[in-house]
C-alpha cells in the first residue's frame, strides 16, 4: 500500500483517506483512486458513477440518502473547502443516528469514504468549492430521502461562521428529522 493513509472513524465503516502527494517545483501528482490500494484498506467497492458539483460559500446540501438503492460514496474537494457530514442510518448499528464530520479541502486533499445507508451532506466554507464523488450505484431520482440538517435529535455541530447566510434548496429545507425517518421505517 503506502500510496494512501486511512484513518478509521468512531463510526464503523467510515474512513478518511489521505493520498500520498508527490510534489516538486512543477506542481504535484497524486493517485486519487486505485482499486487495489482501496481494497487493501478494506474498501472493496466498484464505483459506477462519478459526480461533480460547484457551490458558493454558505451552500448547504443535504442530508441526502437513497432509500431502496443505497450508495457507497467516495467524496473529495478539488477546489475550495467544505465541511462534509454524515448520519448513520444503518438499522441495528450501535451508532445509529450518530453523525460524523470532516473538513475536506483542495489543500488537505483528504477523501471521505461513506458506506451505504448514511445520510450525507456538506457545507461550503470557502468562497467557492468544487466537490467530486464516486458512487457504487446509479442515482435513482424517485428514491431520494433526507434528514433535516439541523435536527436537534441528531445534533450536528455545523461550523457555521457568525454572519454566514445559508443557501439551501427548497427540497433540503423540507426534510424532517430522524424521528420521522424511524417512524417511516418502523424502527
Amino acid at each position: 500500500m503506502g500510496k494512501i493513509t486511512v484513518e478509521e472513524c468512531h463510526i464503523k465503516g467510515l474512513k478518511v483517506i489521505t493520498p500520498t502527494v508527490f510534489g516538486d517545483n512543477r506542481g504535484y501528482f497524486m493517485e486519487t483512486y486505485n482499486y487495489n490500494d482501496f481494497k487493501e484498506a478494506g474498501i472493496d467497492q466498484v464505483f459506477v458513477q462519478d459526480n461533480q458539483s460547484a457551490s458558493k460559500k454558505g451552500v448547504l446540501r443535504g442530508m441526502h440518502f437513497q432509500k431502496e438503492f443505497p450508495q457507497d460514496k467516495l467524496v473529495r474537494v478539488i477546489k475550495g473547502e467544505v465541511y462534509d457530514c454524515v448520519i448513520d442510518l444503518r438499522e441495528g448499528s450501535e451508532t445509529f443516528g450518530q453523525w460524523y464530520g470532516v473538513l475536506l479541502s483542495e489543500e488537505n486533499k483528504k477523501q471521505f469514504f461513506i458506506p451505504k445507508n448514511f445520510a450525507h451532506g456538506f457545507l461550503v466554507l470557502s468562497d467557492y468549492a468544487e466537490f467530486c464523488y464516486k458512487c457504487s450505484d446509479f442515482y435513482h431520482p424517485n428514491d431520494e430521502g433526507g434528514i433535516a440538517y439541523n435536527d436537534p435529535e441528531v445534533g450536528i455541530e455545523w461550523p457555521i461562521p457568525e454572519g454566514m447566510e445559508l443557501t439551501m434548496s427548497d427540497k433540503d429545507m423540507k426534510w424532517e428529522g430522524i424521528a420521522a425517518y424511524k417512524k417511516e421505517r418502523g424502527i
